[in-house]
């Protein structure tokens, strides 16, 4: 894997050049990011949770140097679905001083082999492989590494030509900001490329995305997290996955929420915190989960979700996206009576009727990346703008 022409400079990977991870596991391999601290990964034993947050969606590498080459070695784990097509590779993202500039792949790693039918996993032990960037520019640049958000990757080594240091504090405010799988990039193209991540870039803030794949759920650790996490901004999107999951009534709903903002607020009693509510989703919009798979589609080779709940159960309580976005701006009005600084979004702003007729779902519950990029684009005008929750007052 390694070639000749360069005289490579192993350095070592610490927090100082990685950004976006609140812990770093060290492994039998190297290091594992994850987007949960340890102490609240112990307080969950849900395999979707230990998959999501591992996942490294929003992390990267960021570092200066003179380097035209640039090797890191790394141990993904690869998702496998019985029955479905077969996953593209993660992909990572290369940027210089802030411009995408190339992408790549790593081939081998573990496999996850998952049974949705029986929802059983079992792991597979694989190689590490090496990610490798050629002919960079000369000259001292910002490099940004971003790590696929939708593959579990240990970080075995980082190789240059030349040497690296962390990049100073660019000033910049940083936003925290949680939601679902939507959150986390499920069907973007790449980790630059979900919505968060180009929100962040046109917003010109620094992201830390605690999008948990199918774990948005008012989790209380989840909230702590993010009381205790460094933040300007804050945004929490809630709705989908607590319908798909049918985890609650509408009587443990609203206290749920006023919780965990209470939560948030102890830690950032005036940050700029906006709840968003979900994007529009119409198999839950009226109907109420639980959301399950569509077998009669997974067998045909392609993965659809469909909702099984009875819209008649609202009556008894059960939630439906309707049900939420109400209930989120009735909370969020009255509490802003006393928290100037607490905002809503309905996610219908993000994408609606009109986004759904021209860019429908393609599985009916998770964007695409046209849909990713419109989401992010409408995120950055209406949250960045000069009147938007989160305007640069100091700019």
């Amino acid at each position: 894997m390694h070639t000749t022409e360069h005289h490579w400079i192993t350095t070592p990977i610490t927090a100082d050049i990685l950004r976006g991870a609140l812990d770093l596991e060290r492994t039998a391999h190297g290091l594992l990011p994850h987007r949960l601290p340890a102490w609240a990964r112990a307080q969950c034993a849900d395999g979707q949770l230990a998959m999501a947050e591992a996942q490294p969606s929003g992390v990267r590498l960021v570092f200066r140097t003179r380097a035209t080459a640039v090797e890191l070695d790394t141990l993904p784990t690869k998702r496998v679905y019985a029955g479905a097509p077969p996953r593209p590779d993660g992909v990572y993202d290369l940027l210089i001083d802030g411009r995408p500039t190339a992408q790549s792949t790593v081939a081998g790693g573990n496999t996850l082999a998952i049974d949705l039918a029986t929802g059983t996993a079992e792991s597979h032990p694989g190689p590490v492989g090496t990610l490798r960037f050629a002919d960079l520019p000369d000259g001292v640049k910002d490099i940004e590494i971003w790590l696929p958000h939708n593959e579990t990757t240990e970080l075995v080594a980082l190789r240059t030509d030349a040497p690296v240091e962390p990049v100073p504090d660019r000033g910049r405010r940083v936003w925290l900001h949680h939601g679902s799988s939507i959150s986390h990039g499920s069907d973007a193209a790449s980790p630059t490329a979900i919505w968060p991540a180009l929100a962040a870039s046109l917003g010109g803030v620094e992201l830390i995305n605690l999008g948990l794949g199918g774990s948005a759920l008012l989790d209380p650790f989840t909230a702590r997290t993010m009381r205790d996490t460094p933040a300007d901004l804050i945004s929490v999107k809630i709705g989908i996955n607590l319908v798909n999951a049918d985890l609650m009534r509408l009587r443990a709903f609203g206290p749920a929420v006023h919780g965990f903002l209470d939560t948030i607020r102890e830690g950032h009693p005036t940050t700029p915190l906006l709840v968003v509510s979900s994007i529009l989703c119409p198999i839950h919009e009226d109907t109420p989960g639980p959301a399950s798979f569509d077998f009669s589609a997974l067998s045909a080779g392609k993965l659809r979700f469909l909702a099984t709940g009875d819209p008649a159960e609202r009556a008894a309580g059960k939630l439906t996206l309707g049900v939420i976005r109400d209930e989120l701006s009735r909370i969020v009005e009255q509490r802003a009576a006393d928290d100037p600084h607490l905002h809503y979004l309905d996610g219908r702003d993000l994408y609606g009727e009109a986004d759904a007729a021209e860019l429908p779902l393609p599985d009916d519950i998770h964007p695409d990346a046209a849909t990713h990029r419109r989401i992010g684009e409408r995120f950055a005008t209406l949250a960045f703008a000069a009147d938007g929750p989160f305007a640069d007052h100091g700019a």
